[in-house]
């Protein structure tokens, strides 16, 4: 028997709730992308992190959950370098032909981004991890403006008729990122674009130091992180990993060496001894690792040359008041200017005896 029209039209009008409130399924690598997309997606997207932020997302074991996640992703957003090895297995565990590298589902984040640390030769020898550039493209915050554009383009060919509530969201975000890198006020007088131009390219400091306006040196403008991180800027540290370039390119911090001798290759006790000689040599005292390498380690090299250990999360939520990419940065900065801090009240306390 068949239904008469109308009840047909009224099946259609009651469905059409369920319809326009089904989200598009996003599940991404890093914690950092997960927030990063929820930021740009708003209300059309549920989406779910694989690495925590005190992961190290270069050894994540593939578990059947993350493939069952997979299974229902409709996007998939992974960095698409060599920092998650792991996970074209657990794409193909999941049978989820949309999310392959190539389609349209999938993301790769660093599409866009100049990769710095690119190796003159292709070769695991040199550490294994870093074959195609440093893949921690996450540590400069100029960097998060360009994910967010490649993840609303991802977003857009699932969905494009919210293009236009997408697009406003990335420029939302894009303007904050701005504000909070350069302040209000600098951003206001020459626009985040010339900014990031200037800043990706080295020159903003020196640019800013040699020009003035309206009677003031333009650095008298400059707010935001890149203030805060004036004191430690031409500063050098010792790092454990290859975690910070990025960072280190934005806010001109030197490494003089590294604990791993080479990425992913844990160190010998010869070479903690020389780092340890060399460390005391050129007077370095501060050592920055992401918080998921060995704490005895860091403290222990630390003790010996008298510096202060900086250990952080690498993404979103590895560490309290670590929620959104925001706060995320907020912490590197203030404990990196902290620990700055504490090397030069040592100093004058030692300089006073």
């Amino acid at each position: 028997m068949r239904k008469p029209l109308w009840t047909l039209f009224l099946s259609f009008l009651l469905l059409q709730p369920a319809m326009a409130a089904k989200k598009i399924y996003v599940v991404t690598t890093l914690s950092t992308y997960a927030d990063i997309t929820a930021r740009v997606g708003g209300d059309r997207v549920e989406v779910h992190a694989i690495v925590r932020g005190n992961q190290d997302a270069h050894f994540v074991r593939p578990k059947p959950s993350y493939a069952v996640m997979l299974q229902k992703a409709d996007l998939f957003v992974s960095t698409g370098l060599d920092l998650e090895l792991w996970a074209p297995t657990v794409v193909d565990r999941a049978g989820n032909p949309k999310i392959r590298s190539g389609q349209p589902g999938y993301v790769a984040a660093w599409d866009g981004i100049k990769l710095l640390d690119k190796p003159t030769v292709l070769s695991r020898s040199e550490g294994g991890l870093h074959i195609y550039g440093n893949p921690h493209i996450t540590t400069n915050p100029l960097n998060l403006k360009v994910i967010a554009g490649n993840i609303v383009t991802g977003l857009e060919k699932i969905d494009p008729a919210s293009s236009a509530y997408y697009r406003a969201n990335l420029k939302a975000f894009r303007d904050e990122i701005d504000r909070r890198v350069f302040g209000d006020e600098l951003v206001r007088l020459m626009g985040g674009t010339l900014l990031t131009r200037l800043a990706n390219q080295g020159g903003l400091i020196d640019f800013l130091q040699k020009k003035s306006f309206k009677g003031k040196k333009m650095i008298e403008y400059l707010g935001g992180w890149l203030k805060e991180g004036m004191p430690f800027r031409g500063k050098t540290i010792v790092a454990y990993h290859k975690n910070w370039v990025y960072f280190q390119h934005l806010f001109g911090l030197r490494v003089l060496d590294y604990v791993e001798p080479k990425p992913g290759i844990p160190p010998s006790p010869k070479h903690v001894e020389e780092l340890i000689r060399e460390m005391r040599a050129q007077k370095v005292r501060v050592l920055m690792a992401a918080n998921y390498f060995s704490a005895e380690k860091v403290h222990d090299i630390c003790a010996k040359v008298g510096a202060v250990p900086v250990m952080v999360p690498m993404g979103v939520g590895g560490a309290g008041g670590t929620g959104d990419v925001f706060s995320l940065v907020d912490y590197w900065v203030s404990h990196l200017k902290a620990a700055f801090e504490t090397v030069n009240t040592k100093k004058q306390e030692s300089e006073k005896r």
